[in-house]
């Protein structure tokens, strides 16, 4: 049995990330999986990527992700701001991530992916259709098919939720970063034999954890301020 570690839209929220790598640190958790939303919003995108870097072992695209990487919207100023900030190499690694990924977990077929089965820009909520719902464990282009999944996270709405459907679990890791259903970072641990394309144990958890939200005001803050200054 192994438990996984599932983070996602950091956002460049260092105090909330170091308190999520540290409670998964304490658990003994040592394969960490990465949703995507490294950067953006937050001021310390290019800090955010290089821990993602060195801990986790998937790193999945975001849509702040590619359309930091891709400089898909270059009108919009504070787009400008953060990819000035990050820099060329942080920039081709987000441009170059991947979209989806596939394993076995206990049996069960498990497909992550950022926000859905379409891609990175296309959202489903919590309360989306259940045919909304279903779709998401469809093979699509963007997917592709290695397997239809009985399993799918997925991450962008910033709100945590699990759902069954016969013989399907969807659900969704939240937000270390940016937390929309309440302000505590989140994640989800999966617990399995990973790897193992036969029946056994299986979980899925989800962990909400406090963290210094005034000293990530702070440092959003001070950098936005000397920024401005110089």
């Amino acid at each position: 049995m192994e438990k996984i570690a599932i983070v996602s839209d950091i956002h460049g929220n260092i105090p909330a990330f170091e308190a999520v790598l540290t409670d998964i640190h304490k658990r003994g958790i040592t394969r960490i999986f990465c949703l995507g939303d490294l950067a953006g919003k937050g001021p310390h995108g290019g800090r955010a990527i290089d821990i993602c870097r060195q801990e986790c072992s998937i790193v999945l695209k975001g849509n702040w992700d590619e359309m930091l990487g891709k400089n898909l919207t270059p009108e919009i100023p504070i787009t400008l701001w953060h990819r000035q900030k990050l820099g060329t190499s942080n920039l081709e690694y987000l441009a170059n991530l991947p979209g989806t990924f596939d394993f076995y977990l206990s049996g069960r077929k498990v497909r992550l992916f950022h926000a859905s089965q379409a891609g990175v820009h296309v959202r489903v909520g919590m309360n989306s259709t259940e045919e909304k719902h279903l779709a998401m464990f469809t093979n699509t282009e963007f997917t592709g098919n290695r397997f239809e999944p009985d399993v799918v996270g997925h991450a962008d709405i910033h709100q945590t939720y699990l759902k069954h459907y016969y013989m399907k679990i969807l659900f969704n890791s939240g937000s270390v970063g940016n937390p929309l259903d309440e302000p505590t970072a989140s994640y989800v641990i999966m617990e399995g034999n990973y790897g193992d394309e036969n029946a056994g144990s299986f979980s899925i958890n989800i962990i909400r954890l406090p963290y210094d939200i005034e000293l990530a005001i702070k440092q959003a803050s001070d950098e936005f301020i000397t920024d401005l200054d110089s």
